[in-house]
């Protein structure tokens, strides 16, 4: 879950600013952008607990050399995860079917396809959603399961408890956790999530959910995007990116499983 670099800009395009206070903004986007920048690791779970053994089969760990983000198993040989991951199709490495990444009974595969979105849009993180081909079908256990995706008409109200999970940071001052954590989180209001104590401006749109805590400290960060948000049991979204870490300002933004994304997912696994 990282910083797309739009995150802060348009800010500027809504204020009448004096030179100051422009490159005051200019800067403050820059160092945002290098602390969270995509090029590093992806998103962390921040808060919550140690997930119980064998009770998220469908999590997929991503891991290409010194980064890693998450994703979920939506057919045996293939991955749901989000778009802005950096992985390299010849070195990532797939894992299923573990709570703790040292565990020797896991399911290690390589991938054959990578297919992005066809718009998706690397400095807004628009259509962050992608699709990665396994070299061979896992083996489907009591370890290893497909995620149910939700239905293709149906939003998440806000209130709706969701879980978020993956195997980054519980913290910032911590190292990357080998044990899968989880943590539930809030839907909130898209109108709430965009307003000016906020991200101020248009950020949520119809195809992203805003999840978090209005006291913070509850939320996904570096080294799980391309995670679940599991609601009612079902996947409805794909951890994207955020601001902060935990921050109750800036709850972690999701792409939102629409009918139309669930189409391209469908056609795209048909096709190829």
């Amino acid at each position: 879950m990282c910083s797309p670099t739009f995150a802060k800009n348009f800010i500027v395009g809504e204020h009448n600013m004096t030179t100051m206070e422009l490159c005051f903004i200019l800067c403050f986007s820059m160092a945002i952008f290098l602390l969270r920048s995509p090029r590093g690791q992806c998103a962390d779970i921040i808060g919550g607990k140690e997930s119980a053994p064998h009770s998220r089969p469908f999590m997929a760990a991503l891991i290409t050399r010194n980064r890693y983000c998450g994703g979920t198993l939506v057919k045996p040989n293939w991955v749901l995860t989000a778009a802005h991951c950096q992985l390299n199709k010849e070195t990532t490495r797939v894992i299923l079917g573990v709570n703790s990444l040292k565990d020797k009974s896991k399911q290690t595969f390589n991938i054959t396809k990578m297919v992005r979105h066809p718009r998706f849009e690397s400095k807004s993180y628009e259509n962050d959603i992608m699709l990665l081909k396994l070299k061979r079908k896992a083996k489907i256990n009591r370890s290893v399961k497909t995620v149910t995706l939700v239905k293709p008409t149906h939003d998440i109200r806000a209130g709706t408890q969701c879980l978020v999970a993956g195997w980054g940071h519980s913290d910032r001052s911590k190292a990357r956790s080998d044990m899968l954590r989880e943590v539930n989180v809030t839907v909130f209001k898209r109108s709430f999530c965009n307003d000016e104590r906020h991200y101020d401006g248009p950020i949520v749109t119809t195809d992203r959910l805003c999840a978090g805590d209005l006291r913070g400290g509850k939320d996904a960060c570096q080294g799980d995007s391309g995670g679940p948000l599991i609601c009612n049991r079902k996947q409805a979204g794909i951890v994207s990116f955020g601001l902060h870490c935990g921050d109750r300002r800036y709850p972690g933004i999701y792409t939102r499983l629409t009918k139309d994304y669930l189409s391209w997912i469908r056609k795209t696994i048909k096709q190829q």
